[in-house]
């Protein structure tokens, strides 16, 4: 019976991204559960162990004990290897083990690393891996020495090497999860531009996805972008926009967010805010103090999301760029979906309605379960539920006071959001066959 599980679950690349990603969440419960991975030296409750493990391998970074002061050393190097495999995904890490130990990459591996980086195809498969490796590993060394340097005026060598290693990683990663203790999160550099501006830099790059940073890297050399580039970059910039205006006229005369700061430090509190809304979870003020319109806007950027291919989750940027476009193309009585002077294929459109629709459909679940089980107001059992499926790892407070129900649904949240709903059903459901015959078109009044 064991066997023929493994067989089911291994015979598709997405059954096999599913048992992956499970069997890292487990064992990353496992060690977190040993007496050594906290700073007491007892042994955290199993459920609690299992939500930290989902939330660092899914690049969440909701907690419901404080990281920085829970854990130990051991505990912490857990937690950024689970960020890691994450957020690189593991079977990158597996072929980067492979191609270590000159091994060949089989076709059925290829295939899983073809679902895994959300590719069309599996052709140029290897070398990507290699620069996803490289660009990873670069950017968040930088990242580390850049932080490292700033840590180095509140703390000693050692410790601030320690601290940059852990959020470089963490934040490249979109993961939000931090050391600074008591659930502060980089609330103590909400005015320091230095700290804003490396944090904004890595979690704008990690939410790209390595073929957009393969394509920036390689611009000087082709000259030319390719059109998924032009989309993400251009979502990317006008919901940034978007979200730093938004969130600085809601928050301007809020003295509870932003406090007495000054037009520039609003201003470049407001940009960090736009930014680590669609996939990181780090924040430089306490989100609960917004306006109520301010955290209704942020749930929709944390839908959105970051882009595909990369460590953030959310619906995605490309996606909400078709369904925008799909909806400007009706408006305009067009019937072509036309970005940058292309013209979307039909499946690309259904595809995107499809993730769109089943990612509403999950959200509402999880917050009806949620407002079953928890005491809190509706608005802050949407926003964690969003939160959560979106991989953003920002709260209202709530995931530190959930329930055992409440824990198992945020933990299925975000694992959906990681893996992808439609990855999970391809995992889950039968294998597609061709239908045979066409049914006859039929009208419906729609609107």
């Amino acid at each position: 019976m064991y066997r023929r599980a493994i067989r089911w679950l291994s015979a598709s690349p997405p059954r096999t991204l599913l048992l992956g990603f499970t069997f890292i969440i487990f064992i990353g419960a496992l060690l977190l559960n040993l007496p050594a991975a906290t700073a007491g030296g007892q042994s955290m409750p199993f459920i609690d162990a299992l939500f930290t493990s989902t939330s660092a391998a899914c690049v969440t970074g909701l907690v419901v004990v404080d990281t920085g002061t829970y854990f130990s050393a051991f505990g912490h190097w857990v937690i950024l290897i689970l960020i890691q495999i994450g957020g690189i995904g593991f079977m990158t890490m597996a072929t980067l083990f492979a191609l270590i130990l000159r091994r060949r990459i089989s076709l059925k591996e290829r295939l899983i690393l073809q679902e895994s980086l959300n590719q069309g195809s599996i052709e140029g498969l290897v070398r990507l891996v290699q620069k996803v490796i490289f660009y990873a590993l670069a950017l968040e060394a930088a990242g580390a020495f850049m932080y490292t340097l700033r840590f180095m005026m509140d703390m000693n060598f050692g410790q601030a090497l320690y601290h940059g290693v852990f959020h470089a990683i963490s934040i490249f990663n979109n993961a939000g999860l931090d050391l600074t203790g008591d659930f502060r999160s980089l609330t103590g550099y909400s005015t320091d531009l230095y700290m804003n501006i490396v944090s904004i830099v890595l979690i704008i790059l990690g939410g790209f996805g390595f073929v957009v940073l393969a394509d920036l890297f390689e611009f000087r050399g082709k000259r030319k972008l390719s059109l998924h580039t032009k989309v993400v970059l251009t979502v990317t910039v006008c919901l940034v926009v978007v979200g730093t205006l938004i969130i600085f006229i809601f928050e301007f005369t809020n003295s509870r967010s932003f406090g007495n700061n000054s037009f520039g430090e609003k201003a470049l509190v407001s940009l960090f805010q736009s930014v680590t809304t669609r996939s990181a979870g780090v924040t430089t003020v306490d989100i609960s103090e917004f306006r109520q319109a301010t955290q209704f806007f942020i749930i929709i950027l944390m839908f959105i999301g970051a882009s595909p291919g990369s460590t953030g989750g959310g619906i995605k940027t490309t996606t909400f760029a078709v369904l925008v476009g799909a909806v400007l193309a009706m408006m305009r009585g067009k019937e072509d979906v036309v970005l940058f002077n292309y013209r979307l294929a039909q499946e690309r459109v259904y595809k995107a309605l499809t993730v769109t629709l089943f990612c509403i459909g999950i959200v509402l679940l999880g917050t009806m379960v949620l407002a079953t089980t928890e005491d809190a107001m509706f608005l802050v059992i949407l926003f964690e539920a969003t939160s959560a499926f979106g991989t953003v790892g920002l709260s209202l407070g709530l995931t530190g006071e959930l329930s055992t129900p409440g824990k198992l649904t945020i933990i299925f949240l975000m694992f959906m959001g990681r893996l992808g709903p439609l990855t999970l059903t391809y995992a889950l459901g039968p294998k597609p066959g061709r239908a045979l015959y066409r049914h006859a078109e039929g009208k419906i009044i729609i609107g």
